[in-house]
């Protein structure tokens, strides 16, 4: 496994710590080696101390991605036994020649047969050179029984015609079965058990549907702002960042019809096939079903939170979203008038990702002449982060003489049914990339249809002449359009806290 960007915050947060966890649970072979490329200048020694000093900070708890009580020193020695770093430039094709010859070399000592993962943990804009490098120096092509394959992460271009040259560029040099695009979010054990939920289960699937949802509120709130982020997300705001892969994603996961099997194929062609089915927006209809925010000064979880406007490389009046809520109606028989609503902000009132589907409610007549003043919604709850479990909101009789009714609620965590370690969520997705197993990525009509769902959003935005994006104080709920948006179908947002 080749790591391009083996110095920057994602290797240290989430890729090496998600692959101590696989050598914890005995998932990678005896034969398996990591090489780390960066422009920094530093020996395989350096880059070694420079993780484990990483590593001892989550077990310091001063990380909130990672955290673990204890360094299990055999499984990290096991790990950095098989570590070596090379220095180089991206965009240098003697880079890719001293990586090659690395390569081959390690597979002579280590008797593997050349099979490569390619991770690229860099800016966007490399995407495209380093497959194209890579290609250029024979790394990518497949022989003798040998795979070739590459992960990119997101954001997987920035609109339509972005993602579409993009896909072009990098299927010039490699073939679509190489090509594993990352959605981290998918890692999220509660997301892969939203298909075993509805179709291991009888009692689901047959109320799945328009006749008996009123509506699906997706929701991905983040208690964090830009952090240093200023510059990328000047140019990305929350619509680009999150819209089209993590809620889509959760959308697609939710919504699709059931596949054939659990072939990864199969799997994915149902994901693009309901995202091609999101009815298509004018941009009158754009600008009433797509609402944004940018956060002000506030408090979360007690501390004062600065303004995005204040933050560093933003710009001091900026119209960047980092709110952004929207409507989405689809064009199929399961879902015909069932709207699904999205948000997702950063410095909301409570990190919360999750997946509310309220069902239709049961008729009063039977409850007229009680104390039954109206009927009680049905909800289930997938909770993806933090806590990841089910949950499911039903009326119950309250004791007593009187016949009047409560909201019970019945709740599965993941933390009590299952022994599960501390994860970040790239465990799975890292080891099937290694199997070969695409099910969870994207593939490349997946993404050109998120993005051709969320461009007339884009487009009506960028055409209208804003003067002031809405604010909302840090710590809230978001800006009080986004209330609007459901309270206009009479619904409301289920409250954050």
């Amino acid at each position: 496994m080749v790591i391009f960007g083996a110095t920057g915050d994602l290797t240290k947060r989430l890729i090496v710590p998600a692959l101590y966890n696989l050598v914890r649970a005995k998932r990678l072979p005896e034969q398996f080696r990591l090489v780390g490329v960066s422009r920094m200048s530093q020996t395989t020694e350096d880059w070694i101390l420079n993780l484990t000093a990483r590593m001892n900070e989550f077990v310091a708890g001063r990380d909130c991605g990672f955290q673990v009580d204890q360094l299990d020193q055999a499984a990290w020695r096991w790990l950095t036994d098989r570590m070596t770093y090379l220095p180089g430039d991206l965009d240098d094709p003697e880079a890719y020649k001293r990586l090659g010859d690395h390569l081959a070399s390690l597979d002579v000592k280590a008797g593997t047969g050349g099979n490569y993962l390619f991770y690229l943990a860099v800016a966007d804009r490399l995407f495209g050179t380093a497959v194209s490098r890579l290609g250029e120096a024979g790394l990518t092509e497949e022989n003798d029984g040998a795979w070739r394959r590459v992960v990119i992460e997101k954001p997987f271009g920035h609109d339509v015609a972005s993602a579409r040259a993009l896909n072009a560029d990098i299927l010039k040099t490699m073939a679509e079965h190489q090509i594993y695009r990352m959605d981290h979010f998918l890692g999220k054990e509660t997301v892969q058990n939203i298909m075993a939920i509805r179709f291991a289960n009888g009692i689901f699937e047959p109320i799945w549907n328009r006749a008996h949802i009123d509506h699906v509120q997706i929701t991905a709130a983040e208690t964090v702002g830009v952090e240093r982020r200023g510059r990328f997300y000047e140019q990305t705001g929350a619509l680009r960042d999150m819209v089209p892969n993590h809620l889509f994603q959760l959308f697609a996961m939710t919504a699709m019809e059931p596949p054939i099997s659990f072939d990864a194929d199969a799997v994915r062609a149902k994901k693009a096939e309901i995202i091609q089915a999101i009815r298509p927006m004018g941009e009158a209809e754009a600008l009433r079903n797509a609402v944004r925010g940018q956060y002000g000064a506030g408090s979360i979880l007690g501390k004062p939170a600065a303004a995005y406007r204040h933050e560093p490389d933003v710009a001091p009046d900026s119209t960047t979203e980092t709110f952004v809520a929207c409507k989405l109606n689809v064009d199929n028989w399961r879902w015909a008038g069932v709207p699904f609503y999205l948000r997702t902000g950063k410095y909301m009132k409570r990190r919360r990702t999750e997946i509310a589907i309220r069902f239709r409610q049961a008729p009063y007549s039977l409850f007229r002449g009680t104390d039954v003043e109206r009927m009680h919604p049905n909800w289930m709850i997938l909770h993806i982060q933090p806590d990841e479990g089910v949950a499911l909101e039903l009326a119950a009789k309250r004791p007593g003489p009187a016949v009047v009714l409560g909201n019970v609620k019945l709740d599965f965590a993941y933390a009590d049914y299952f022994k599960a370690t501390c994860a970040t969520g790239y465990e799975t997705l890292i080891y099937d990339c290694l199997i070969g197993d695409a099910t969870l990525f994207q593939r490349a009509d997946n993404i050109e249809a998120g993005w051709r769902a969320v461009q007339p959003i884009i487009d009506a935005w960028a055409g209208q002449a804003v003067l002031d994006v809405p604010q909302y104080a840090a710590g809230s709920s978001g800006p009080t359009s986004a209330d609007e948006l459901l309270a206009r179908d009479g619904r409301a947002w289920r409250p954050l806290g």
